[in-house]
């Protein structure tokens, strides 16, 4: 698994007793050739976080959590693709796989692999002076839950939050008509019992929120609660509504305005207190 995502380092993969037979891969990917870039987790029997170094390190550094319905991890266009630009930004950038919710995971499984993901990067040898988190689609949900109460050192101290389910996939809160629950039932107990815009600590960090208002998956709705939530809050997140983009963008996405987010992305992170001083 290093070879393919070609990574400076590991700081999870520490299976402990039962929970993976010795020489069992953490987890499995869809195409095993598949370019980094394009890489897919199928299944994972224990989180891994990969790190990816700058060539001039900032001082900084976030967590990286790409989409896949939390069924599978596009790990490639929305992880590893994501980690090489914020690594040309001067962040050391750290790509979690994590768990899915399932039957044998349990399911708060993928929030328990983020928040010891943040834990390990606090600990990292470099000490980094602040860390943030990123996260698209799924990934984004998972992104915006650590930004509720959690022990110390877990809250990141900025969040990039792409096209993200924050809520309308809880029950009661559907902005789709008689939207059946979610499968397997793990996920939809997911996204019932972590419904980021209504647990938010108080005081949040910079939030910088990108969507699609067209987006067929992802109601805009998501946004705009998190948002008015960070708001409230006491916050003053940053919100990018892109009229016309298809689900999934992600940093590939030619010809259309919504290519142009990465740029506004960066000049923010410059801006909020993820950037280096001076």
């Amino acid at each position: 698994m290093r070879t393919r995502f070609a990574a400076d380092e590991m700081l999870l993969d520490d299976a402990g007793p039962g929970e993976a037979a010795p020489g069992k891969p953490a987890f499995r990917l869809e195409d095993p050739h598949a370019a980094p870039d394009a890489i897919v987790v199928a299944a994972v029997d224990r989180p891994v976080l990969f790190g990816y170094a700058p060539a001039r390190p900032n001082g900084r550094a976030l967590l990286v959590i790409g989409g896949g319905g939390y069924t599978q991890l596009m790990a490639g266009r929305e992880g590893v693709a994501v980690a090489r630009w914020l690594t040309g930004l001067g962040f050391h950038a750290f790509v979690l796989v994590h768990r899915f919710p399932n039957a044998t995971t349990g399911p708060a499984a993928p929030i328990e692999d983020a928040v010891r993901a943040m834990q390990a990067i606090r600990a990292h040898a470099a000490g980094f002076a602040a860390v943030g988190v990123v996260g698209l689609s799924s990934g984004g949900h998972l992104a915006a839950c650590l930004l509720g109460p959690h022990p110390e050192g877990v809250r990141p101290d900025g969040a990039v939050i792409g096209y993200a389910p924050i809520s309308t996939n809880a029950a009661g809160r559907t902005v789709v008509a008689d939207k059946p629950p979610l499968v397997p039932p793990e996920k939809q107990a997911l996204y019932d019992r972590f419904q980021p815009d209504r647990q938010l600590a108080d005081a949040p960090p910079p939030v910088f929120i990108v969507y699609a208002g067209n987006d067929p998956v992802v109601p805009i709705d998501n946004a705009h609660r998190l948002h008015a939530a960070l708001v409230a809050a006491g916050g003053r997140p940053e919100l990018h509504i892109f009229a016309d983009a298809p689900h999934g963008f992600a940093l590939d996405t030619p010809d259309l305005p919504v290519s142009l987010w990465p740029t506004l992305c960066a000049a923010w992170l410059r801006q909020v207190c993820l950037a280096p001083p001076g």
